[in-house]
């Protein structure tokens, strides 16, 4: 039996191999990771630049939304209400 190889439970481990899938898996992720966090601060930046090109800010937007809603709402139920007398 070769020294960098162990008996376990019926077969051998190349502990020289294993080591070695570990330390590359570990690379593998460390790189997925940093990829990962390239894309989302490069799409963070993306939309904050698309957020300060509108005419409107996003804030104005909704609370524009939010009032044509409210007032919507108010006429249907002036609505009903005066059908329903």
């Amino acid at each position: 039996m070769a020294t960098n190889q162990k008996f376990i439970g019926g077969f051998q481990v190349n502990r020289g191999m294993l080591t070695a899938g570990a330390a590359l898996t570990g690379l593998g992720a460390v790189v997925g990771l940093t990829g990962t966090v390239l894309v989302c601060v490069a799409l963070a930046n993306a939309g904050r630049g698309w957020i300060q090109q509108l005419d409107t800010p996003p804030s104005a937007l909704a609370q524009r939304t939010l009032h044509q809603a409210r007032a919507a709402s108010t006429a249907g139920m002036e609505a009903w209400r005066a059908n329903a007398n």
